[in-house]
């Protein structure tokens, strides 16, 4: 903690107790959300054979012994995504958790190795029935932590406003001076677009890392300013699980929501095309495996549900992060009941 006392010495707690107690009062007003709107709350294992195939996410990884001495591996899950689209599959319409989730070499004021995702879909339904369930529930966690704005690092957003939609076209044109269609698999286009901003450019960069750096040294610090932003549309390349927009299969179905310059949530039309989304992730894999020396097994489980699943929406929610812009706290562990130790035992 901040003066290098733990987390549990009673002054450290006190100063905590606060942010704590709305916690509750957001869990609590989350649920009654989804209850009043039809939605069953599931509890997903954290323990799967796959955690994900994002190219930048690291899993904790152990082993399974089972009765017969016989070891797997297993990995605490990145996010209950897979989890959720299964039983979306076995015919739940509506539904929602608040996960524990885990995601290794991720340590700052807004990330965790720990974490709470609240996660929510609706079958049959598009993104934008989702988009509007973000803001609802931004909404209800003002309310219920009393100040009734979300504030962070002096910044402010008031979710009870008309929130900004805006393209990631768009907000790179405002916030970069970047065409960012023109420079679509252009990158030499992207890289000079960095230079100009002052942004640094690695040998090893590719496309995405230059779109990732743009977005977060550039366009994320001045989204959700005074108001919620939903920003939209991402290209195809980082469509992750998304289906492409049929009417411009150069970007997606896919939303970030913002507020305070801090991301909140990550929403999708979701993909429902098997082989698709296997595609996706051997090519993620492989420039895992080129950039890391490691790469995570794919979850043949979970496409075979996806040939079956109902066309859906979908978003996770940085719980934690809700609670800190609402309860007006400037890290995550003064939200967090029981923060992970930095360091190991003596």
């Amino acid at each position: 903690m901040v003066d290098g006392s733990p987390w549990w010495a009673p002054h450290v707690y006190a100063d905590r107790r606060d942010f704590l107690k709305a916690r509750g009062r957001i869990a609590a007003a989350g649920r009654r959300f989804f209850d009043d709107n039809g939605f069953a709350e599931v509890e997903t294992a954290c323990l799967q054979v796959s955690p994900g195939n994002e190219v930048h996410l690291a899993a904790f990884s152990t082993e399974l012994t089972g009765p017969d001495g016989a070891s797997s591996r297993l990995y605490l899950h990145t996010s209950p995504e897979f989890a959720c689209k299964k039983l979306l599959a076995a015919g739940e319409p509506r539904i929602f958790t608040f996960a524990r989730a885990f995601r290794n070499r991720e340590r700052s004021a807004l990330h965790h190795p720990e974490f709470t995702m609240l996660e929510w879909y609706r079958a049959n339904e598009p993104y934008g029935s989702v988009m509007a369930d973000c803001l609802a529930l931004a909404r209800a966690a003002a309310t219920a932590a009393g100040a009734g704005v979300l504030t962070w690092r002096g910044r402010r957003a008031d979710p009870f406003g008309a929130p900004e939609f805006v393209t990631v076209t768009e907000a790179f044109s405002a916030h970069a001076g970047l065409d960012l269609m023109a420079a679509l698999d252009d990158r030499t286009a992207m890289a000079a677009a960095c230079r100009r901003l002052g942004i640094r450019v690695a040998a090893d960069d590719d496309w995405s890392d230059l779109f990732s750096k743009i977005l977060s040294e550039r366009v994320e610090p001045r989204l959700g300013a005074g108001r919620l932003t939903f920003l939209t549309e991402y290209p195809a390349c980082e469509a992750a699980l998304a289906r492409l927009k049929a009417d411009d299969p150069r970007v997606s179905e896919r939303f970030e929501l913002y507020a305070c310059g801090v991301e909140l949530a990550n929403g999708f039309g979701e993909l429902v095309d098997a082989a698709e989304q296997r595609r996706r992730f051997e090519a993620a894999m492989a420039l895992k495996q080129a950039r890391y020396g490691e790469a995570y097994p794919i979850d043949a489980d979970f496409l075979r549900a996806l040939e079956i699943m109902p066309q859906a929406s979908g978003v996770a929610l940085g719980f934690d992060r809700l609670v800190m812009l609402a309860a007006g706290a400037e890290r995550i562990e003064q939200v967090l009941w029981t923060p992970v130790a930095e360091r190991g035992a003596a």
